[in-house]
């Protein structure tokens, strides 16, 4: 086998390895709104965050 067979071979092989690792952590990762919904801490913040930009306007 010449070298750039080898070498688009290996190429080849990492591509495939990288997107096969890329889909499964796409799949098995959990939505952020679902892990939001369970700890409420962006509604907390948010009104935090807004009283305080409202005390402090103008």
């Amino acid at each position: 086998m010449n070298a750039e067979t080898m070498i688009l071979r290996g190429l080849f092989g990492a591509s495939v390895l990288a997107c096969v690792v890329m889909l499964a952590a796409m799949v098995t990762t959990q939505p952020a709104s679902t892990l939001v919904a369970t700890g409420h801490t962006v509604a907390a913040t948010s009104v935090t965050a807004s009283t305080h930009n409202a005390g402090t306007a103008g």
